[in-house]
């Protein structure tokens, strides 16, 4: 919460009275120390064995597990608008849901027991970051790992660095998004027309037919000049990302496909860091994101009884 929110609830829950620079002054004190943490955990992580060697005495025995990459805009005092790097490590377990379309009960895959990481900064530090979190997580020995994000470029640059021997997936729904680009560049946006070619592609993309999808872009480019551009595009992305758009094999053998994890913790650190008028100087977001970390991934008694020692009496 705000600074102001937390001096006010001190005073009136337990009596305490703390002004707000006062309570601006102790997290810089106790954000510094889970800085300090993260960053043995990294250095900790960069100093153990090849990633595509077993840490000694581990057996990839465990149930599933993923990752998951996305990114939030933040606003720095005097740098403007900065893309928080945020990631999600999570195990796989199936649960019993309703499918209306089925009308029946069916095995979902979902993601539990979420952890998450962030990093105001370049991929190669957030890799890092993500990749100590991971091993934390005792990634090596799950039987079977699954790395879910968007298109960018810069997502799979690191997976291929940190997570190269992982099953990969573009998210079902950006996934979704390039073939509603196609749809409404064909035919107009929220037409009628535009719904039914989407109804109709939609099923091949979950399928895994993108390069059929791809090259069906390239031969509508060259009847439709005006959109010929738009739709080389489209093709291009679908054929750069064929492998990872395999959507029924994935959900078949119990993965889910979509980023929805690591999207809805976006979200919760824009609630925190991205207020009306909020802006940060670097120093300060950077001393808070190991709490809030902390604190989404339910990790928080964890990280602080590692970090403060009462005094003794």
């Amino acid at each position: 919460m705000e600074f102001e929110q937390a001096a006010e609830i001190l005073a009136r829950v337990g009596q305490l009275s703390m002004s707000t620079s006062s309570v601006w002054r102790r997290v810089k004190t106790w954000g510094e120390h889970f800085q300090a943490r993260e960053q043995a955990a990294e250095a900790q992580a960069l100093a153990l064995p090849t990633r595509d060697r077993l840490i000694p005495g581990e057996r990839r025995s465990g149930g599933p597990m993923g990752v998951a990459l996305d990114g939030a805009m933040v606003n720095i005092r005097q740098e403007g608008w900065k893309e928080l790097k945020t990631g999600s490590v999570f195990a796989v377990v199936q649960r019993r849901t309703w499918d209306a379309k089925l009308d029946d009960w069916v095995d979902v895959p979902h993601a539990v027991q979420n952890s998450y990481v962030t990093h105001l900064g370049g991929p190669e530090r957030f890799g890092r970051v993500l990749w100590a979190e991971a091993l934390r997580r005792h990634w090596t020995r799950a039987g079977d790992t699954l790395v879910v994000a968007d298109g960018a470029e810069w997502i799979w640059n690191l997976v291929r660095e940190h997570f190269y021997d992982s099953r990969q997936a573009v998210d079902w729904y950006h996934a979704t998004q390039h073939l509603w680009t196609v749809a409404h560049a064909l035919y107009g946006e929220g037409t009628p027309e535009a719904q039914q070619w989407y109804r109709a592609h939609e099923t091949p993309l979950f399928e895994g037919l993108a390069d059929q999808l791809a090259g069906h872009f390239r031969t509508l480019a060259r009847t439709h000049p005006e959109q010929a551009d738009d739709l080389r595009r489209e093709a291009n992305y679908f054929e750069a990302h064929l492998r990872r758009m395999q959507y029924q094999e994935l959900r078949e053998d119990g993965w889910p496909i979509g980023s929805g994890m690591v999207e809805s913790a976006c979200k919760q650190y824009r609630h925190r860091f991205v207020g009306v008028g909020m802006r940060w100087s670097r120093p300060g977001i950077e001393r808070l994101l190991p709490v809030r970390s902390a604190i989404l991934s339910h990790r928080f008694d964890e990280v602080w009884s590692s970090v403060y020692k009462p005094p003794l009496n």
